[in-house]
């Protein structure tokens, strides 16, 4: 089953410094925090922004080869979680009405999601094996929790 997200924060993780896309359900309560890069963090916050650089960023560059190859982007799905390592598919379609997927890094498809106007779904059992695995979860026995919902910043409205 696959449930749509949207972004509900990016937030910085207090004790690595470390970026974090925090994904909230649109029909639901749920809520998937993704430690990501600085550089795919800094690509998603220009776009949510709605900041133009002066040149193409990467993430740019692939949206402008996308469209001009012909290409209709369909949605980006986080498809699992392994050894602690989330993975995502970009899904798009051809001129022929054919799918077309590409294996991607989460904060990549996400940050392309965002530049190409699709929708973001997650897997259901990416949820169920991240709440049993989260290292920050204070069931698990951690002093050191993620802020709840509430205490994050709403970036999108």
């Amino acid at each position: 089953m696959l449930v749509e997200v949207k972004i509900g924060a990016l937030i910085m993780d207090p004790n690595t410094n470390t970026p974090i896309v925090v994904l909230k359900g649109i029909d639901s309560e749920t809520v998937l925090p993704i430690w990501v890069g600085a550089f795919e963090a800094n690509a998603i916050a220009l776009e949510i922004e709605k900041i133009v650089p002066q040149r193409p960023m990467t993430h740019d560059l692939l949206r402008n080869l996308i469209l001009e190859c012909g290409l209709s982007p369909s949605r980006v799905i986080v498809t699992d979680l392994l050894e602690n390592t989330f993975y995502a598919l970009i899904e798009l379609t051809n001129e022929n009405g054919e799918l077309v997927s590409m294996d991607a890094r989460p904060s990549d498809a996400i940050a392309l999601a965002l530049r190409l106007d699709c929708p973001i779904f997650v897997q259901q059992k990416v949820l169920d094996l991240s709440a049993s695995a989260n290292p920050l979860d204070p069931d698990a026995g951690n002093d050191e929790a993620l802020p709840s919902p509430e205490e994050w910043p709403d970036l999108i409205g």
